[in-house]
C-alpha cells in the first residue's frame, strides 16, 4: 500500500534527556532521525530500554524532545497532535464504564455532541467486531476483547495515523494473530481514515508480517541503527523462504553488539554497562542446549530465529540472554546465529562446582563492575561495602532504576560465583560468607 513519499511524521536530530538523582542529563534518544511516510505501516522493533515508548510520547506531543525537530505534516509538533491516536500494551481502559462508555471518551473529550458520540462510538465497535457488547463491563471481557475496545476508542475520532506501543503483546498467540489480520484487513480495504500506522514492537515475526518498513533501534542511547524495507505482498506467508530470511535478516542486526566509533570494534563492557537481568539456569539451560547441536564442522550452534520459535522466548526473553552469554564469553552470535566459546562447551558439560568456578573466571575478567566491587572489599580491613556506594556510581551514568537493575543483577551473578556475599537486609557487600 505504500507508494507515496509525502511524510507524515519526521524526526531530524531528535534527542531525549532525563535527569539523574545528581541532576546530570541522562539520554535516552540522540540523533534519531526517521519519518512515517503517507500510507505505509512502520514497525520499530528494538531491545528494552532502547527509547521506543519515549519516541511515541514524543510524537504524540505528550513529551517535548530536548533537541532536533519533530514534525508532523509539515508542522512543528508542540503538544497534543490533532489527528492522532494511540493505542497501548495495558489496554487502559476504565473498569466502570461499558464498552460503549470507553469507545466515546475521546469523542466526549471533543466535545462532540452525544447523538452524534453515540453513533459514531457504535460504527467503530461494529468495525472492530464488538458489537453485540456495547453494554458489557471490561471485566466481562477477554483480554482480546478489551484491547478491540482499545482500537475501538482509537479509530472513533478518525485519525490519520495510529501510534502502537506493542499492542498484542498482552494477549496469547492465537488471539494476537486474529487481532493483527484484523487490523491488516482494515488497513488494506481502506475502512479508515487512516493514513499512516507506527506500531512499536517486540516480535520479529510480528515485524515482518505488518510493515512495509522495518526500523532496528540500537540502545544506550536509542537511535536508528538500520532500515530494512518489506516489500512482501499481503497477506503474507509465514513458511515462505523469503519471510525466514527477512526474520533472520533482523534477528542478525539486533544481536550485534554496538560498534565502537573509534576502533570499529564491538563496544566493550564498561563500569557502567546496562548489564541484562538474566538467570544463571536460563543460561546454564541454552548452554546445554547448543552443546547437543554438534555440526559437521565440529561447532555448537543454532539458528537465533529458529531457537526463538523453539523455546517460545520472546525478543525481551532471548536478547538479553545471548547477550550475557556474549559477555561472559560463553558464546558468540553473529549473522543470526549463535554458537557455542569452547568456555561455553565447558560450561555446558561441567559439574556443579566447575561451572561456578568457570563463570567465576569469566565475571572477574570480563564485567568491570564484579572485579571493582571485589577490589574495593579485599582492600577493606573489614571486608564490607554499603550497596549504595556502588549505587551511586551507577547512577552517574544511568537512571535510579537501570542502576538498581544493573546492581541486583551483579549480585546475582556474584552470589552464584562465590566472589563475594550480600547481606540484604544491611544492604551491604562483604566477602564473609555465611555458609563457610
Amino acid at each position: 500500500m505504500s507508494n507515496a513519499t509525502t511524510p507524515l511524521f519526521q524526526l531530524e536530530q531528535v534527542r531525549k534527556t532525563f535527569k539523574n538523582a545528581d541532576g546530570e542529563d541522562l539520554v535516552i534518544l540522540d540523533d534519531v532521525q526517521m519519518e512515517l511516510r503517507e500510507g505505509e505501516i512502520l514497525v520499530i522493533v528494538g531491545r528494552s530500554g532502547s527509547g521506543k515508548s519515549t519516541l511515541l510520547r514524543i510524537l504524540a506531543g505528550l513529551m517535548p524532545a530536548n533537541g532536533g525537530s519533530v514534525r508532523y505534516q509539515g508542522k512543528a509538533v508542540n503538544g497534543p497532535v490533532a489527528g492522532l491516536a494511540m493505542v497501548f500494551q495495558s489496554f487502559a481502559l476504565f473498569p466502570w464504564l461499558t464498552v460503549l462508555q470507553n469507545v466515546e471518551l475521546g469523542l466526549e473529550a471533543l466535545r462532540v455532541p452525544r447523538k452524534e458520540r453515540q453513533e459514531r462510538a457504535l460504527r467503530a465497535i461494529d468495525l472492530i467486531g464488538l458489537d453485540g457488547f456495547e453494554s458489557a463491563y471490561p471485566r466481562e471481557l477477554s483480554g482480546g476483547m478489551r484491547q478491540r475496545v482499545g482500537f475501538a476508542r482509537a479509530l472513533v475520532i478518525d485519525p490519520h495515523c495510529l501510534l502502537m506501543d506493542e499492542p498484542f503483546s498482552a494477549l496469547d498467540v492465537l488471539t494476537g494473530e486474529t487481532l493483527r489480520t484484523d487490523l491488516l484487513d482494515l488497513w488494506a480495504e481502506r475502512k479508515t481514515a487512516l493514513r499512516g500506522i507506527l506500531l512499536v514492537s517486540h516480535n520479529i515475526e510480528e515485524a515482518v508480517l505488518m510493515a512495509d518498513r522495518i526500523l532496528i533501534f540500537g540502545s544506550n542511547p536509542g537511535r536508528v541503527r538500520a532500515e530494512i524495507p518489506v516489500t512482501l505482498p499481503q497477506p503474507r506467508d509465514r513458511e515462505s523462504q523469503d519471510f525466514r530470511n527477512l526474520v533472520e535478516q533482523v534477528y542478525a542486526m539486533m544481536t550485534a553488539r554496538p560498534i565502537s566509533k573509534t576502533d570499529g570494534k564491538k563496544e566493550p563492557v564498561g563500569l557502567a554497562y546496562r548489564l541484562p537481568h538474566t538467570s544463571i539456569n536460563r543460561m546454564a539451560g541454552l548452554l546445554e542446549a547448543l552443546a547437543t547441536l554438534e555440526k559437521h564442522d565440529g561447532t555448537f550452534r543454532a539458528n537465533l530465529s529458529e531457537l526463538a520459535g523453539d523455546t517460545q522466548f520472546s525478543v525481551d526473553d532471548l536478547f538479553p540472554l545471548v547477550e550475557a552469554l556474549e559477555i561472559l564469553g560463553f558464546a558468540e552470535s553473529d549473522a543470526g546465529e549463535i554458537s557455542l566459546t569452547p568456555a561455553g562447551r565447558l560450561f555446558a558439560e561441567g559439574s556443579v562446582q566447575e561451572r561456578k568456578g568457570l563463570f567465576a573466571r569469566h565475571l572477574m575478567e570480563r564485567v568491570p563492575l564484579a572485579a571493582h566491587i571485589r577490589a574495593i572489599l579485599d582492600e577493606r580491613p573489614s571486608h564490607r561495602a554499603p550497596a549504595d556506594r556502588f549505587l551511586r556510581e551507577l547512577e552517574d551514568q544511568l537512571s535510579e532504576d537501570e542502576a538498581q537493575t544493573v546492581l541486583d543483577t551483579i549480585i546475582y551473578w556474584g552470589r552464584y560465583a562465590e566472589i563475594f556475599a550480600y547481606e540484604d537486609n544491611a544492604a551491604v557487600f562483604t566477602l564473609e560468607d555465611p555458609g563457610h
